[in-house]
């Protein structure tokens, strides 16, 4: 696998991040007739919060990004972005389980959305997420916390 880091976001990681997200979900909203290039880096403006994000560096290089934002019910896993040239090496694999892992010990529920026919929606299948509802655009997956399961964050370090 890949040499990879987490390190908290910045404010200054906006651009970068609703900039991959544009990349990202093009293909997916373009099939569901809702891709528009202003719109898909704005609505990332407008919902980021760098308190509850971490930027995922290859290299010292930026590559990613995910959000554990906090709510009354759990948290919700957001803005989970990989370049696509990283994609299916382990990274986001890792960051998940590493999340997850952080959840379960807190005992928190994890909520998440996805666009309807992702291949992302696979990867959350697989680490336990199970249908909550949906509609035309997405899909709201959710996953209880569990005890006894291990997993990695990093290969270089842990959240904080």
């Amino acid at each position: 696998m890949i040499h990879w880091a987490l390190r908290p976001a910045s404010a200054a990681d906006v651009e970068a991040v609703a900039e991959l997200r544009a990349v990202v979900l093009r293909a997916d909203l373009e099939r569901l007739g809702r891709y528009d290039e202003w719109r898909v880096r704005q609505r990332l403006r407008d919902a980021y919060e760098p308190a509850h994000s971490w930027i995922v560096e290859v290299g010292a290089a930026f590559a990613g990004s995910v959000s554990l934002r906090p709510a009354a019910d759990g948290h919700w896993l957001e803005h989970f972005y990989l370049a696509p040239h990283l994609q299916g090496q382990g990274i986001g694999t890792a960051v998940l389980r590493g999340l997850l892992d952080r959840c379960d010990r807190d005992r928190t529920v994890v909520r998440l959305n996805v666009l309807r026919g992702s291949p992302a929606r696979r990867l959350y299948e697989l680490h336990g997420f199970t249908l909550e509802t949906e509609d035309p655009v997405d899909v709201f997956l959710v996953r209880e916390p569990r005890t006894g399961i291990g997993g990695i964050l990093s290969q270089t370090g842990s959240l904080t």
